[in-house]
């Protein structure tokens, strides 16, 4: 597998996600084995108003989310296996890096509320053949949010877009 070189400065760089629901605003960190990320929710998000009218919570499968795209910038930036890469035009890549194929352990010990900062610290364990193993956390300030351990895999993109 070649290993993408490029490193660049907008998420949207590594990451095929747009609002809204891009989850990750800035890379804070990255390395081959552990990227840090922020997202800041200004309420503005589409999932306040539903999530719980009256009492605004980020839902859980949003932090998941979270830290699965952080992954996916690991994943795009040192375990890409194509040569040329590009975001903007998602039909152009052979491969959709890094797409959640399971969640290992998920746990949730506190709420994130408009306003609030989060980081996520995403480390890569393990690389087996296609599946890349993952472990996160996000805190907000000092309060951990959530800790999760999943698996992703780069697919081919005619599977993804069920052109196959």
């Amino acid at each position: 597998m070649k290993t993408y070189q490029h490193r660049f400065d907008n998420v949207t760089d590594y990451l095929h996600h747009r609002a809204p629901y891009l989850m990750v605003d800035q890379i804070v960190s990255i390395s081959s084995k552990e990227v840090v990320t922020e997202k800041k929710l200004t309420g503005e998000e589409f999932f306040f108003p539903g999530h719980f009218p009256g009492a605004q919570v980020l839902p859980g499968a949003m932090m998941q989310e979270m830290t699965t795209q952080s992954a996916g910038i690991v994943i795009a930036a040192e375990y890409n296996p194509m040569q040329e890469y590009n975001t903007h035009d998602p039909h152009f890549n052979e491969y959709a890096l890094g797409v959640l194929v399971k969640v290992k352990r998920a746990r949730y010990r506190g709420f994130a509320r408009p306003g609030d900062l989060l980081t996520a610290t995403v480390t890569l364990q393990e690389i087996v053949g296609d599946v890349y193993e993952f472990s996160a956390r996000i805190v907000s300030g000092e309060q951990r949010l959530t800790e999760n351990r999943f698996q992703l895999s780069n697919i081919k993109s005619t599977v993804l877009s069920g052109v196959a």
